[in-house]
């Protein structure tokens, strides 16, 4: 089988980029990933090239800086990094995870996974990190490790593979002349580069053996205790390369630290919840639309996915001259119309099969990826008319929404998983929302919000204005679910009611009270706010304000 060509970008080879940093006329960055998640991460924020950290892979592994992560354990972290990016990444490789023989095999296997160089140390292997006690840790034979550079030259397959030998003489104490030495050797060995190291808070070592070095081949250094040098300096010395080598693990580390002490004090993720990524990001890192479309081009059509249908025919009286000629459902909210933000929300749980249902100002309502149906007689007509017209894709599994709803993503997905035939999501905490005192979307309940965890789920007992404050257990959102029985049972309650005087004028209330008149069952999933509906300049005003942690 013949080998795998080289990893390309837009072109480039992934080993032809690194080289370009190597041979580059100004100063140029890398930063430390650990993982794919942190390298698409780095790559985002701009940086042209990635150093797959050892330290930092250890790290995120739970074990110590000690070859305690087999070569290839990290292998296969580092191809995860190469398959998330699409800059090179330059990988340390430790001392290269054994003798000649070991590093040669690392050396292919890198290339096949698309990695763009690797860094290799002459210290002795297993290997101890440079700044735990780097004074007492022996260097490699130079003869020993030119082999080793030897070796990967005449290893790899790619011509601009490159090959990084990192020098610990300052680490271990040894000075400029054994510095200069080993340089030197490596460079006649083959080596496209060196990576000089020290542990001193100033760069007083790297800049004399630059000085000294006179710019015989491109140098690298990782400036983690002389941070605090101006980049400037290093440009002027001739460095190509800095490497920050630790400081995305260590700056996750204290996040996690801080987050987790916090969320443990206080028992709950409440009050940080909007401090932190939200899942949409996760979602968007993780590329995860790019299977939703490849799932829509590769797989047969399921006849099980849900539908949803979105109720928007209503004008928005209240709303006054911001909905004269324009639907409720398409008022901007922080520059997107409503009803898109409402579609965007169901096409994120891959419901993709949608359609609305307009009426007042019909020809200004257009969502793409939408069917739309018309409710002509929407004036003067309440939702079951609007329901009914498009009685046609009443059929399970299916939602039902109002046009005018806001609510947070978590909602939704547990809507979706309920095993209920019909569910309503019910808010317990009805009264925080300044309603009227007979408010007809109120419930009563078989148990209360509090009593959530009884033996059986809470099930819908009434609806409706006529409830006493005392029965009220919450109010109807305007969002349920039906599976393909309940879907049917709707219909079949739809008929009847359609056939009864005063039809256009029915609202949801009458359609679950002769669904429960049948002895059907409507389970109540309860929620405690987080979700808010636009009647008014008021709620338009709270939208705006909610709308940036709605997908959250």
């Amino acid at each position: 089988m013949a080998a795998p060509g080289p990893v390309k970008w837009r072109g480039v080879k992934k080993t032809l980029q690194f080289r370009r940093l190597l041979e580059s006329p100004h100063l140029e960055f890398l930063m430390e990933a650990h993982n794919g998640l942190s390298a698409r991460i780095l790559e985002e924020a701009g940086f042209k090239g990635i150093w797959a950290s050892g330290l930092a892979i250890s790290a995120a592994l739970g074990v110590r800086d000690n070859n305690e992560a087999s070569w290839t354990q990290v292998l296969e972290v580092i191809e995860f990094m190469a398959d998330a990016t699409r800059v090179p990444i330059l990988l340390d490789g430790d001392t290269g995870f054994g003798n000649f023989n070991n590093v040669r095999r690392l050396v292919k296997k890198l290339e096949q996974r698309g990695i763009a160089a690797v860094c290799i140390e002459d210290k002795l292997f297993p290997k101890t990190n440079s700044f735990i006690h780097g004074e007492r840790q022996p260097l490699a034979d130079v003869e020993e490790f030119c082999g080793k550079v030897k070796a990967v030259k005449d290893a790899q397959s790619d011509p601009d593979f490159c090959l990084v030998a990192r020098l610990e003489a300052f680490i271990a104490g040894w000075g400029l002349d054994e510095a200069l030495r080993r340089a030197d050797a490596y460079h006649r060995a083959g080596a496209d580069a060196l990576l000089v190291h020290s542990r001193k808070p100033t760069p007083d070592e790297i800049l004399k053996f630059t000085r000294a070095w006179g710019n015989r081949c491109p140098l690298l250094i990782v400036p983690t205790t002389y941070y605090s040098t101006p980049v400037e300096v290093f440009e002027q010395a001739g460095i190509r390369v800095v490497i920050w080598a630790n400081h995305t693990v260590r700056a996750s580390i204290m996040a996690m630290q801080t987050f987790s002490r916090r969320v443990f004090q206080e028992r709950s993720v409440r009050n940080v919840e909007d401090q932190i990524a939200p899942l949409r990001e996760v979602f968007r890192l993780q590329n995860a639309d790019e299977l939703l479309e490849a799932e829509a081009r590769y797989l047969p059509k399921n006849g099980h996915a849900p539908r949803a249908i979105i109720l928007a025919a209503s004008q928005g009286s209240e709303l006054g001259e911001l909905t004269r000629a324009r639907p409720k459902a398409m008022l901007q909210v922080n520059g997107r119309p409503l009803l898109h933000k409402l579609v965007a929300q169901f096409q994120s749980e891959r419901i993709k099969d949608i359609v609305v249902v307009r009426g007042f100002g019909r020809e200004e309502v257009n969502v793409p990826g939408a069917q739309f149906v018309d409710n002509e007689e929407f004036e003067g007509t309440a939702e079951l008319l609007s329901l009914s017209k498009a009685v046609s894709a009443l059929e399970g599994p299916v939602v039902i929404s109002f046009g005018d709803i806001l609510f947070r993503r978590y909602i939704l997905q547990s809507l979706l998983a309920d095993p209920g035939d019909i569910t309503i999501v019910v808010d317990a905490a009805w009264q925080q929302r300044r309603r009227e005192q007979n408010y007809v979307d109120y419930i009563k309940a078989t148990h209360p919000y509090s009593a959530r965890y009884h033996e059986e789920e809470p099930a819908l007992v009434d609806i409706g204005s006529h409830l006493r404050h005392e029965e009220v257990n919450g109010e109807w959102i305007g969002l349920l679910k039906a599976t393909p029985r309940g879907a049917e049972q709707i219909r079949s309650a739809l008929d009847v009611l359609r056939a009864k005087p005063g039809f256009a004028r029915m609202r949801f209330n009458e359609l679950f009270l002769e669904l429960l008149a049948r002895g059907e069952t409507i389970r109540v999933l309860y929620i405690t706010g987080h979700w808010l509906d636009v009647d008014n300049l008021e709620d338009l005003t709270a939208a705006n304000a909610f709308v940036g942690y709605t997908a959250s």
